[in-house]
């Protein structure tokens, strides 16, 4: 393979910085602002990132008001990130393009439902949404076989639910303290 072929499965084309994506607001989304272009692990960072941003966002909220909200998010995140997900995608001509993290955005807010907020808490909400997003136990990756955007994004918020119910049980068994 000649690098030019190695570098067009690993590199988006040029123009919107998404191959193929010929909707620049999908681009912007699908890849949380340029976040899915950071390597290594660009999975890895969009988790990271969202963990710091829900951070910074529910320490200015008032605390009644940290679980609706962090929910609320999440569903946004999935209603906007789907179809930005299917538009890169299909722009890309990969199933699930690695630059594409909204979906680690979506499920990592799941995560952190109703989650204090502590570092420890922030920490583990963030390893274990890595971990069972790489894991993917059934169902998670069942779900991948959804087609485009909703497959790409449904997944990790399953990865998500289950690191929210693992996160809760370790919280009631004072496990974070």
């Amino acid at each position: 393979m000649t690098n030019t072929a190695e570098k067009a499965k690993t590199e988006p084309a040029s123009g919107t910085g998404v191959a193929g994506a010929s909707q620049p607001w999908a681009a912007l989304i699908a890849t949380f602002f340029g976040i899915g272009r950071m390597r290594p692990g660009p999975g890895t960072w969009g988790s990271a990132a969202t963990v710091l941003l829900w951070a910074a966002l529910a320490h200015e909220l008032p605390p009644s008001s940290r679980t609706p909200v962090a929910a609320a998010l999440a569903v946004l995140v999935m209603l906007i990130g789907i179809p930005a997900a299917t538009q890169v995608a299909r722009g890309s001509g990969k199933k699930d393009p690695q630059f594409v993290v909204i979906d680690e955005v979506a499920g990592q807010l799941v995560a952190l439902i109703a989650v204090p907020l502590a570092w420890k808490s922030f920490l583990t909400g963030f390893i274990l949404f890595r971990v069972f997003d790489i894991v993917k136990p059934p169902p998670v990756r069942q779900l991948e076989a959804i087609p485009e955007g909703t497959g790409i994004v449904l997944d990790d918020v399953a990865a998500g639910l289950y690191a929210l119910g693992v996160m809760h049980l370790f919280l009631h068994f004072g496990l974070l303290k």
